[in-house]
Parts: structure tokens; C-alpha cells; sequence
């Protein structure tokens, strides 16, 4: 059976795409620690991270540092955060999100019910961001 990423990539279930290439997709959190909150997701169905092809750690590692960067400048943030943590889903992905301390960190803190327009809003940002940092061919219409 495919995971929910897995699904969400095939377009089985909807998703907030930043970011497609032919190796990773990175879209919205449904739960978000903060505004801009983006997973990055293998297209490949790998659990662990410490399982991947050091390969796609790396590509995965570049695309949230690409994204990262964004949503610094998008969300006037300090910086961006970074987590692989792995327990929600038994698909591999990176966490990054806009971040101005160290309580946005708090997985206890996700907004569990954003508003659809917030995240749309959200994604905008965060494409137009990567189309102005030369990443267009990687960036969806929506």
C-alpha cells in the first residue's frame, strides 16, 4: 500500500506543490509549526532517511536549502528551521519552516486546522520566491 505522500504526489490526494523534480516534490504541511512550514518528500517510497542513497539525502538536503532561503526572505524569518524526524509517516521527508526562535521547534505548537487561504497565500509566496532565485523549472503553476 502507497503512503499518504506517495498518494499526495501521484495527485490522488491534494497537495500545495512548491517544488516538483524528477528525484523530489515539496509542497505544504497541512499541520504547520509556522506559516510557510514545506515538506520535502523523495518521490521514492524510503522510511528511513538513514536507509537513502546518500544521493538523495544530498538532493533532498539541497532543495530545503533552496526552499529555506526562501521563506527567510518570504516571512522576514532569523532563519530557517530543519528536522527529519520520521514518526508520522513511513515515508522519508524533511521539514522546513520559516523560524524566529528556538519554540518554533515545538512539534506540540502545529496548527491543526490553517486556514485554506493562509496556506494558499503560503505557497504563493514561496513559488514566486523560488522563481525570482532562478528555480523556475522546478516550480508548479499551483
Amino acid at each position: 500500500m502507497s503512503t499518504v505522500f506517495t498518494r499526495i504526489i501521484n495527485g490522488e490526494l491534494p497537495g500545495r506543490f512548491v517544488w516538483k523534480d524528477e528525484t523530489c516534490v515539496a509542497f505544504l504541511s497541512i499541520g504547520p509549526l509556522t506559516e510557510g512550514h514545506t515538506l520535502v518528500v523523495p518521490r521514492a517510497e524510503v522510511d528511513l532517511w538513514t536507509d537513502a542513497e546518500p544521493e538523495l539525502v544530498s538532493h533532498l538536503m539541497t532543495v530545503a536549502q533552496a526552499i529555506g532561503q526562501v521563506q527567510v526572505q518570504a516571512f522576514n524569518a532569523h532563519r530557517a528551521g530543519l528536522m527529519v524526524a520520521g514518526y508520522e509517516i513511513p515515508h522519508l521527508h524533511v521539514h522546513v519552516w520559516p523560524s524566529n526562535s528556538l519554540d518554533d521547534f515545538d512539534l506540540d505548537q502545529v496548527d491543526n486546522n490553517p486556514e485554506p487561504e493562509d496556506l494558499d497565500e503560503a505557497a504563493d509566496r514561496i513559488r514566486a520566491g523560488l522563481r525570482v532565485a532562478g528555480h523556475t523549472e522546478y516550480v508548479p503553476e499551483d
